[in-house]
């Protein structure tokens, strides 16, 4: 994908494609407010996308619309070139949000296994075993997220979203709500976890250094209405590691797209 927004990879197949998306809300005594207008990015199979962009600007929307919980007003948003909803009704996609949503009186590994009786599966207790020590959390299986740190309720909310093997991951602010070093260490662990499975991500997000380090692509959005200000590639090796963040190139791409960002912040 290319610098320019709304940007296409020639013959690329593409998991995730909003075209010419707008959205708009109805809010009181019959009034309509615009949230979008005219979102159009790809995000190619196997990928990560960060999305950033000011408070408000519609960002969570976006991911709304991935998710088959919203319908765009104009445009048409697809994943696999099928409606979101559909593949959602597959179980195909897995969702972790800021809020664990964890249930406090099973265990983290209940937790993990929830989805399967969600969907009336036989749980499938060596997946769930796997992805629990694949975040991390194999020796806290029987802890309550009462007993948990925030960032290993965060980690249990991963195992979860990934436990009915979705072929896209949304994750709205995973990690607003924890301290920076907890909130750096879960990078490097979603950084390793997605290099292990490598599924079509798409990430909402505050944090520019976050969405640097884990991208491959990241979108910056404007001021409500949101629109698409620019689509930066990210092209540093993978896997990436702690030392990427002290790499002057790293830096100095922060520093441009927190530019952008402010640009960003007072347009429209």
């Amino acid at each position: 994908m290319t610098a320019a927004a709304g940007a296409k990879v020639a013959g690329a197949a593409f998991a995730l494609a909003l075209r010419d998306v707008s959205v708009n809300y109805r809010v009181e005594r019959g009034r309509t407010l615009r949230a979008l207008e005219g979102i159009d990015f790809d995000v190619p199979e196997a990928t990560f996308c960060a999305v950033i962009g000011p408070s408000g600007c519609g960002k969570s929307t976006v991911l709304r619309l991935l998710g088959g919980l919203l319908q765009p007003t104009a445009g048409n948003v697809t994943i696999g070139g099928r409606a979101p909803r559909a593949v959602a009704a597959e179980h195909r996609l897995g969702v972790a949000f800021q809020d664990h949503a964890l249930l406090p009186w099973l265990t983290a590994r209940e937790n993990v296994a929830l989805p399967f009786a969600a969907v009336g599966r036989r749980v499938d207790d060596r997946r769930v075993d796997a992805l629990l020590d694949l975040v991390g959390i194999a020796d806290f299986a029987a802890a309550r997220p009462g007993q948990l740190s925030g960032g290993m309720r965060q980690r249990v909310a991963i195992a979860r979203a990934l436990v009915l093997d979705p072929g896209v991951l949304l994750l709205d602010e995973p990690f607003g709500a924890l301290d920076a070093v907890t909130r750096r260490r879960l990078n490097l662990e979603v950084q390793r976890i997605w290099s292990e499975r490598a599924i079509t991500t798409l990430l909402v997000t505050h944090s520019v250094e976050e969405a640097v380090f884990l991208a491959d692509t990241v979108v910056v959005m404007s001021q409500r209405p949101g629109r698409i200000e620019r689509v930066q590639p990210v092209t540093f090796a993978r896997p990436r590691d702690r030392s990427l963040l002290a790499a002057p190139a790293f830096h100095a791409l922060v520093d441009d797209l927190t530019a952008a960002l402010d640009a960003a912040d007072v347009l429209a």
